[in-house]
């Protein structure tokens, strides 16, 4: 090995007269006290976070018509929400404009990706066989993959349950220009954990407050959440499971574990409406969506997800100044 690429002894003289141990094609340790180094990186900091960011309060959600948004810092109570309502839509309709709701998505993300300022974030929620799969996949059809993100979370695994409980969700948080996917989401913090006895009493109780800051966190940090309850009644979700078992194709879908927590119906319906009723925040209010017809379920979704991009307003960034006069050689 040649002494260009060899190891430097303690007692190396460097170019700068300096005597010092290590290697000198290593990285520099600054010694400064962590103030110093972060009032030495305030230019480099400024640069990376996009000016549009401050230029944008909280987005308002307004929820499409059908939905109904939780009040916040009520009780909710979740049998004053029919979910075999349609909004008296017709089926034909809805699913046309289901197409014209898709295409204001697809515009509306690019437009989102390019700014590259804020971003998005879509949680799902529902009990087994509630549709959160389709409602992604029907309401996202088209979207550039480049732009969006899909976590699924199951159960922790023994990395996860190592740190506090909010780790897992916290690092899947979508970046500027993204939107983001939680398929289950911090939620099951305050309702499987909950209704199994997984933890405590006293420290699910304390999760909610954890929840709202979270969530009051990010969207101060210029995500806008949007909270989606898919609710579903006993009867379809039986239907649901039936047409699981009937079906040899969808065998894989269905977990005899779901039989299980069907008998506790009634403790899951009590555990979401807590979680809706005090995890509803101005910021963030959770949107109960009646879920028993997919069609409706997903149009109402898709024109909110819309409604909610345009309110955004994303812009694409300036062009450099003379491009439009440029030309292509030959």
């Amino acid at each position: 090995m040649s002494k260009k690429h060899g190891k430097h002894h303690r007692g190396h003289k460097r170019g700068d007269g300096m005597t010092g141990g290590g290697d000198l094609h290593g990285p520099t340790v600054d010694h400064r006290p962590s103030t110093a180094r972060w009032a030495g990186s305030v230019d480099a900091l400024a640069e990376s976070v996009p000016a549009a960011l401050g230029q944008h309060g909280p987005v308002p959600i307004r929820p499409a018509p059908g939905i109904v948004a939780v009040e916040p810092g009520a009780p909710f109570d979740l049998g004053t929400v029919d979910p075999d309502d349609d909004g008296g839509l017709d089926k034909d309709w809805a699913k046309d404009a289901l197409a014209e709701e898709r295409e204001r998505i697809v515009a509306l993300q690019e437009r989102l990706y390019a700014e590259r300022a804020r971003s998005l974030l879509l949680v799902f929620q529902a009990i087994d066989t509630g549709g959160k799969d389709g409602t992604i996949r029907s309401v996202l059809k088209g979207v550039n993959p480049q732009g969006c993100a899909v976590a699924s979370f199951k159960v922790p695994s023994s990395e996860e349950l190592d740190h506090d409980f909010l780790w897992r969700y916290h690092a899947r948080v979508p970046g500027r220009g993204m939107i983001g996917v939680f398929n289950r989401s911090h939620y099951e913090d305050v309702l499987v954990v909950r209704v199994k006895g997984l933890v405590p009493d006293a420290v699910w109780q304390s999760r909610y407050g954890r929840i709202n800051d979270f969530e009051r966190l990010l969207t101060e940090s210029g995500t806008t959440v949007l909270k989606f309850f898919l609710h579903i009644s006993k009867a379809e979700q039986k239907k649901r499971l039936e047409a699981r078992i009937a079906d040899p194709e969808k065998h894989w879908k269905f977990d005899p574990a779901d039989l299980v927590e069907r008998k506790s119906w009634d403790a899951y319906q009590q555990a979401f409406a807590d979680a809706l009723g005090r995890c509803s925040t101005p910021e963030a209010p959770w949107l109960v969506v009646p879920a028993n017809h997919k069609w409706f379920r997903n149009y109402v979704i898709a024109r909110t997800v819309a409604d909610t991009l345009a309110a955004m307003d994303p812009r694409f960034p300036e062009a450099a100044k003379g491009i439009a006069d440029l030309t292509v050689p030959d």
